[in-house]
């Protein structure tokens, strides 16, 4: 039997005094105020150097010829990334088949693609009718049907595209080839057994949960598709970089120019990266129990936040 004096003290209640005194973190608050003072620092630097020349900026930046070397560049990455990532995605499949020859094949092509830097292909392809004067359709090692002159067959946009769409594929179908594999083979076992069609388990077991792990990679890849593309230059290809470059080199003004290149890059990287967003938030909705809040509903939270603060 124990007396009073021997139990335990009974806990104090936070209403009954106890004041909750947060963390102390000195560490996180000097290199918050080192951080600050370097932005102030480099946003000073931007305002007050006349070289940068913004007005420069702001004539050029909405230029048609600007305007449409951004369209030729965004042509570009859509064609390079179609191109690279339906071609990546038969590779990968290759890849996982049962087949050697197949697997041996999808092999080597990934292997020379990511061997061979991306700005040799597109000079490669941009040459091709240096190889063939004519490109030729029919019985393979027969007769032909019908030929083509390689230049009119092959012009520079296309000659472009092909280069960065089948460089692209090397990196896709490695990506998706993963995002495959990443799917538990329990579930595609136990879908087999309850006996639903191998494209029903494609469409709606594997493929969801794959592209959990594909988008992130393949949002990667496009936006490094977009910058990618300033390579096509030495095509002579009037994209944002090559026109960029004109344009400085008649009237003189290198650094405007390219802070107008740089400008209109954030853009389509920026839209790009919100897209990514929403699109890896649609397909977190089987794994989370919440999916992350979009920037409009934190913006409300915080709204409402500050609402009950003043209150």
């Amino acid at each position: 039997m124990t007396s009073d004096l021997d139990a335990p003290p009974a806990p104090t209640r936070p209403e009954e005094g106890l004041r909750i005194v947060p963390a102390r973190r000195p560490l996180t608050w000097l290199a918050a105020a080192i951080v600050a003072v370097l932005v102030a620092m480099a946003g000073h630097a931007l305002v007050t150097n006349q070289a940068w020349e913004w007005s420069v900026v702001a004539d050029y930046v909405f230029a048609d010829a600007v305007l449409s070397s951004v369209v030729l560049t965004v042509e570009l990455t859509a064609f390079g990334v179609v191109a690279g990532f339906v071609l990546g995605t038969v590779l990968a499949l290759m890849r996982i088949s049962r087949n050697p020859l197949l697997r041996s094949v999808s092999w080597t092509y990934t292997w020379i693609f990511r061997s061979v830097p991306l700005i040799l292909q597109l000079l490669f392809w941009y040459n091709l009718a240096i190889l063939y004067n004519e490109l030729s359709f029919g019985v393979p090692f027969g007769p032909s049907f019908v030929s083509f002159d390689t230049m009119s067959l092959i012009p520079p946009f296309l000659a472009a595209g092909l280069g960065l769409g089948l460089h692209q594929a090397a990196y896709s179908g490695e990506i998706v080839r993963a995002g495959f594999l990443a799917v538990d083979q329990g579930q595609r076992e136990a879908a087999a057994a309850l006996g639903i069609p191998a494209s029903r388990q494609f469409r709606r077991i594997v493929l969801p949960q794959a592209m959990r792990s594909i988008v992130p990679n393949a949002a990667n890849e496009i936006i490094g598709m977009v910058k990618n593309t300033s390579q096509v230059y030495v095509m002579a290809l009037p994209e944002l970089f090559y026109q960029v470059q004109v344009i400085y080199s008649r009237s003189g003004r290198v650094i405007p120019l390219l802070l107008v290149a740089t400008a209109w890059y954030l853009v389509l990287t920026t839209l790009l990266s919100v897209a990514q967003f929403y699109v890896e938030r649609h397909y977190a909705k089987g794994a989370l129990r919440t999916v992350p809040p979009t920037p409009l509903q934190k913006a409300r939270a915080g709204l409402a936040k500050l609402k009950a603060a003043a209150r």
